[in-house]
């Protein structure tokens, strides 16, 4: 049963058509790749999914149509997401961004039950011991987590992670996957949006590429590094080549 499905949708800025008849189907518990050139249409999908943008063509979450809500409604529902450009309240801590979080969009019955959504949330995260601390004092990978912590502690169903790797080393790379999976594990739906492949190829069961707003092309990792209109698009002959003997070499 498909937790969320977009059905030809589309969306406009003055004229430039930034998604294009996109049809999108995510079953409960996929982890769900979302790739393509820089503006695709990646963000913008997710604008319009949670509401923050206006686009056209029904949008159906668990079988309720909610294209057409505002933000805060979308994520009482279930779906959280976070953003690409982390930008917490400075000088407030950890604990306190997490909490406004809770109280404005999952719409907390006061501030204890919302301070207790957010320790769960951070200590999931592993920022538990830090969640007095500014969130101006945190590391990125710091406040990279503290977003997720803030999307974690609205209970959703449904996560759409917008490039939160960006900017990270290899190793905080590592740490941030182990996390997502362990995510995964709590019975969230993931859509990720990520530009490294590795990341995609190794976390994702599926993968959806955009290119000019429309999806060019939908399946496996596998399927997706041997497509040409996807090496064509984004990929890149030089990593079709790559995996190519990667996969023969494991042969």
């Amino acid at each position: 049963m498909s937790v969320l499905r977009l059905e030809q949708v589309t969306c406009r800025f003055d004229g430039l058509v930034a998604l294009d008849n996109v049809e999108l189907s995510v079953e409960a518990g996929e982890i769900v790749g979302l790739i393509g050139p820089n503006g695709a249409g990646k963000t913008t999908l997710v604008n319009v999914v949670t509401g923050a943008v206006r686009g056209e063509g029904p949008i159906w979450f668990n079988d309720k149509r909610i294209d057409g809500k505002r933000p805060y409604q979308v994520a009482r529902l279930g779906i959280a997401r976070t953003y690409q450009t982390v930008q917490p309240f400075p000088e407030m801590s950890a604990l306190e961004n997490v909490m406004a979080a809770v109280v404005f969009a999952a719409g907390a019955n006061g501030i204890k039950e919302a301070e207790s959504q957010a320790a769960d949330a951070l200590s999931f995260v592993g920022l538990g011991d830090v969640r007095h601390m500014r969130a101006s004092e945190l590391t990125l990978a710091g406040r990279k987590r503290l977003e997720l912590a803030k999307s974690l502690a609205m209970k959703p169903k449904v996560l759409l992670l917008d490039e939160v790797n960006a900017g990270l080393n290899p190793a905080e790379i590592d740490e941030a996957l182990a996390l997502i999976r362990r995510i995964a594990e709590q019975g969230v739906t993931i859509i990720i949006i990520e530009h490294l492949m590795k990341v995609v190829m190794s976390l994702c069961g599926r993968i959806v590429v955009l290119h000019h707003g429309a999806k060019i092309a939908e399946g496996t990792p596998a399927e997706i590094s041997q497509d040409e209109r996807v090496i064509d698009a984004y990929l890149g002959a030089r990593y079709a080549r790559a995996r190519a003997q990667e996969a023969g070499s494991n042969e």
